[in-house]
């Protein structure tokens, strides 16, 4: 279904209005979309066509612009179907025309709606709308109820006296007020400012200890409640533990609805009174709470997906421990430890199966093994996987190398999704011979290498960073993590000549088929020596190659402006930059103080501004250089290896694996993560976690309280810190530059027009 002119330009106008963004920016922003350019490549490479809007002001847009045109599509088919019942008049077409709700769209449409048979269906068949008519019009001043409605009575059409005729009149005056617009919408407004969600325990759980005690009897403003205690009494309620409902504002309802439908002293003005509590009661307050609760959900789901997101990227971006050897270990207590050597590409050099923890006369035999591999491929680093067993291996490897005298870097890495990861198709892709077990140690080594080059192969939902994540819509979900991956990969950039197709899929215009291709192509012929070389990939055109070229890298390359993000499209520019310096293209590359000198005013076109110059110039200053924070490895106390040897007060340190709407998870190293509530986060004021710390962050943190019997760490980071909680002035840089910053949008005006905007 196209839409015609008008409705394309009435889309534009209302993005306008809304976001306060300047006519071109929105025009610009939306034909790019629709022209297939992907966000970032519009955010990086076309700020002088948007006014440099961000990636976040551009997903806005985009959000933006499929709600409106599933509007506009939607509104198409309400004027079909009213018109062919013959009910379309000229000032429900301009109502219908004028709506920027899809709510408001079908309250409108309501009355028109197909529906099934109704009471008020049957008395219209009755004959009883005439009187209907009569008695809304509330005209009769004098006389009686009664009298006015023998004229309806008919035995044949099962309307045997005045009263069943009065009735059947009111069910048809209460469906009309049910569906009036105008009324619904008061009645949603109504409740949803004052209503309460309320949930009450099943009588047959009231005596059961669950996770859902705190809400056995329970209320909470409807329109303060935060996602997280409403997906837990949603999950309550889907449990069958607990009963939720909407307690409206009942008297201040009917006595607004009263006011609006009543008139004048008619005879009918008590018969109505019933019919308007009727009309609430039976038929808008069930459909109305359904419609409150659908929004509350609603409105969780994007909370919580949004912590999701937010513990995603800071995941993905976490610091790589860079080219380096790294022997994985994935640890195991009866089973032994599978050790698996890789290179500084990723590329397996050999694994063996180790049993330290089986017996004195093993684990002689695994120290040997582990020695004997560490030396054999050269590794620097050691991954240890943070599960079952992770802390006793990591002791073991600690004392083993040292007693040896080998200094490698012994650090704990998160495992999960591992599993995930080794029984799927991109491992078995990647190891057809390889047990499960080993591929796991593999991916635990390559995430110390390079946690977005291994993470991308997993689903993001099962890395572990969500909140309620199974409790959500699932497909808004997908489509919001995956815009996270493809967000974090382009902003760190892809290796052309080392990046599996799953890494590569992520890229700008790419996807699964052409990063297979890509790989194939490589396996056939060889390293790519140059961008340019991609146009040699089968079914890889000139719009593919546009979208993604700046988002790969190739090292060592024929043209060092390969291993920027300076894109192809500008490559003659920065050569006719050397060309005035009278210097070669790689004397710039590689002298950072050289693009210092560049007057960037003397190479200002209609096509070319300042904001793309300067980015040209930032590349040139570090070409090659990985954006990501400096890696740091947390340091878990070897004395604390259990929830037995917490103490209250310890000071110990530890990684936050999870941020939620009420504070942070902390790995302290006892295979139980600890909690420090918002309120422990810092020694000011947070509202959002997120602002204080992020997914991967090693941070210093006290024990408040151990709960042995449930499993219960209370932790302190404001305590351990005297403060803290604060992301490095560098964090916030890096998510700047990664689009989370607002471009200039009227935040207020984005907020109250639907937008949800992440504060930073």
């Amino acid at each position: 279904m196209s839409l015609s002119d008008i409705q394309s330009n009435r889309i534009l106008c209302w993005i306008t209005e809304e976001s306060g963004l300047k006519q071109f920016q929105v025009e610009n922003a939306v034909s790019l979309l629709k022209e297939g350019a992907t966000v970032p490549f519009i955010a990086r490479y076309r700020k002088e066509r948007t006014g440099e809007l961000d990636e976040v002001a551009i997903r806005l847009l985009e959000e933006r612009l499929l709600y409106f045109t599933e509007l506009e599509e939607r509104k198409l088919t309400v004027f079909k179907s009213i018109d062919e019942q013959g009910k379309l008049t000229q000032e429900l077409s301009a109502r219908i025309e004028a709506t920027r709700l899809k709510t408001e769209l079908e309250d409108l449409y309501l009355p028109y709606k197909p529906k099934r048979r109704t009471k008020a269906t049957i008395a219209r068949e009755r004959g009883l709308e005439p009187l209907a008519d009569l008695i809304e019009a509330q005209e009769l001043m004098s006389g009686d109820p009664g009298q006015a409605a023998l004229p309806f009575v008919d035995a044949g059409r099962e309307v045997p006296d005045a009263e069943a005729a009065l009735a059947g009149a009111g069910h048809i005056i209460a469906e009309r007020i049910a569906e009036d617009a105008d009324l619904r919408a008061f009645v949603r407004r109504l409740t949803a400012e004052k209503g309460e969600m309320t949930s009450r325990v099943a009588a047959d759980r009231k005596d059961a200890v669950t996770k859902f005690e705190m809400y056995y009897d329970y209320r909470e403003p409807l329109r303060e409640i935060p996602s997280h205690r409403m997906l837990a009494m949603r999950r309550g309620e889907k449990e069958e533990v607990l009963f939720l409902a909407i307690v409206a504002p009942v008297e201040e309802i009917l006595a607004g609805l009263k006011a609006r439908f009543l008139s004048g002293e008619s005879i009918f003005r008590q018969f109505l009174d019933e019919v308007v509590d009727d009309a609430y009661k039976r038929l808008m307050a069930p459909s109305i709470e359904v419609e409150l609760r659908l929004e509350a959900k609603q409105r969780a789901d994007e909370g919580a997906i949004r912590v999701f997101a937010d513990n995603l990227r800071n995941l993905l971006l976490a610091p790589p421990a860079g080219g380096k050897r790294v022997l994985g270990i994935d640890p195991g207590l009866r089973t032994g430890c599978k050790l698996a050597a890789v290179d500084e590409t990723g590329r397996l050099l050999g694994h063996c199966v180790i049993y330290p923890h089986t017996g004195e006369g093993k684990a002689e035999a695994a120290r040997k093994d582990l020695i004997e591999s560490a030396g054999r491929y050269g590794c620097s680093m050691v991954a240890v996987g943070n599960g079952t067993g992770g802390r006793e291996t990591e002791r073991f490897v600690r004392e083993t190398l040292a007693a040896a005298g080998m200094s490698l870097q012994v650090d704990m890495v998160s495992e999960a999704g591992a599993s995930v990861y080794s029984a799927s198709e991109i491992a078995r892709e990647e190891f057809p011979d390889l047990d499960l077990t080993v591929r796991g140690a593999i991916s635990i080594a390559r995430r110390l290498q390079d946690p977005l080059a291994e993470l991308v192969k997993i689903d993001p939902k099962s890395i572990g960073v969500g909140q309620y994540q199974h409790d959500v819509n699932q497909s808004q979900l997908k489509k919001s993590l995956e815009g996270v991956v493809e967000s974090c990969v382009n902003f760190v950039g892809v290796d052309l000549n080392t990046a599996s197709w799953a890494l590569l899929s992520y890229v700008s215009g790419l996807g699964p088929s052409l990063a297979r291709a890509i790989v194939r192509c490589r396996d056939e012929n060889g390293s790519f020596p140059d961008r340019a070389a991609l146009m040699a990939v089968p079914r890889f055109g000139a719009k593919a190659f546009e979208q993604s070229a700046g988002f790969l890298r190739i090292r060592g390359g024929v043209n060092p402006l390969d291993n920027t993000a300076v894109h192809p499209e500008r490559y003659s520019l920065v050569e006719a930059m050397a060309a005035d310096m009278s210097v070669s293209l790689s004397e710039l590359a590689a002298d950072p103080s050289l693009a210092e000198r560049i007057d960037l005013s003397h190479y200002v076109t209609d096509a070319v501004g300042l904001p793309t110059l300067q980015d040209i110039v930032d590349e040139l200053k570090k070409p090659g250089r990985d954006p990501r924070c400096r890696f740091e490895a947390a340091e878990f106390r070897d004395d604390v290896r259990e929830l037995s040897d917490l103490k209250e007060g310890m000071v110990l340190q530890g990684v936050v694996t999870n941020v939620t709407a009420f504070g942070a998870f902390v790995d302290v190293g006892v295979h139980q993560d600890g909690l420090v509530h918002v309120s422990h986060l810092s020694d000011r004021f947070v509202k959002d976690p997120h602002e204080a710390v992020s997914t991967g962050q090693v941070v210093k943190v006290k024990v408040l309280a151990v709960d042995q019997e449930r499993k219960r760490i209370s932790l302190s980071i404001r305590e351990a810190t005297g403060g803290g909680g604060r992301l490095p002035k560098r964090d916030r840089r890096d998510t700047e530059r990664n689009g989370v910053t607002t471009g200039g949008l009227d935040l207020k005006g984005l907020e109250k027009a639907g937008f949800r905007i992440r504060k930073s």
